[in-house]
């Protein structure tokens, strides 16, 4: 027989830490929920007891994780930035700087826009829902959609730095005709149910970028186009 030492037992975690994660874990789960019910009915639909009917849980101990309806929400306008982040911005922004990364940030964001159509885009829902009401939520939404801006705003910059873009494009215009295309997609694909909204919101942005590109820029664009949509650049060629 072996005289090889057995491999002891895992050490069990402290109740205290086994806890915590299963709370964790308990948490995680409600915010799902809520994050799914805000999509369809908006931050204002959500309440602690239509999120406990969704979870199967009681009104109490969906309280004992977010201590007021206020705080919930504030939970999953921070939940929803995240999961935008990880979708759109830290996928785009592994491209090279200059044009292939801003066509990289806003095809994110129309597919991200794309796949809401039949939820809804919590920061424009949101904005409709409290545009006018100063508090907390409206705080959180404002910093999570400006966040967002300054990310594209430097990558506009880094662009025109790039000598992708004109020395006298305007880049706050550019991120104003941007954001404008996304807000046109959504009410035309969501509301209107129109078939073309997400092509015309691409075109919408080849214009944007053929007025202010340089030559350079035109060039590096084509060719990023190439890798992003193979299967156009195929029928192209």
């Amino acid at each position: 027989m072996s005289n090889a030492p057995k491999p002891s037992a895992p050490a069990k975690l402290p109740r205290a830490t086994r806890s915590l994660q299963k709370g964790q874990q308990t948490r995680t789960a409600i915010l799902e929920a809520a994050l799914g019910l805000a999509s369809h009915m908006g931050l204002e639909g959500l309440s602690i007891g239509a999120l406990a009917d969704v979870t199967k849980m009681s009104k109490s101990g969906v309280f004992a994780h977010f201590g007021s309806r206020e705080e919930l929400q504030i939970a999953v306008v921070m939940e929803y930035h995240s999961k935008f982040e990880d979708e759109v911005f830290f996928t785009a922004i592994r491209e090279p700087r200059g044009l292939p990364r801003l066509i990289a940030l806003y095809e994110r964001w129309v597919r991200r826009v794309s796949v809401e159509i039949d939820s809804g885009c919590i920061y424009i829902s949101g904005a409709v829902e409290f545009d006018d009401r100063p508090g907390q939520v409206r705080d959180a939404l404002v910093a999570m959609v400006k966040a967002w801006h300054a990310a594209l705003y430097k990558a506009i910059l880094l662009a025109k730095e790039a000598g992708h873009l004109q020395k006298k494009a305007d880049a706050e215009q550019i991120l104003f005709e941007l954001h404008g295309l996304i807000l046109s997609l959504h009410h035309d694909a969501r509301f209107l149910r129109s078939p073309g909204a997400i092509d015309r919101a691409r075109c919408g942005f080849e214009r944007i970028v053929n007025f202010y590109a340089t030559p350079a820029g035109l060039a590096a664009s084509e060719e990023f186009k190439k890798t992003l949509f193979p299967l156009a650049a195929k029928k192209r060629a």
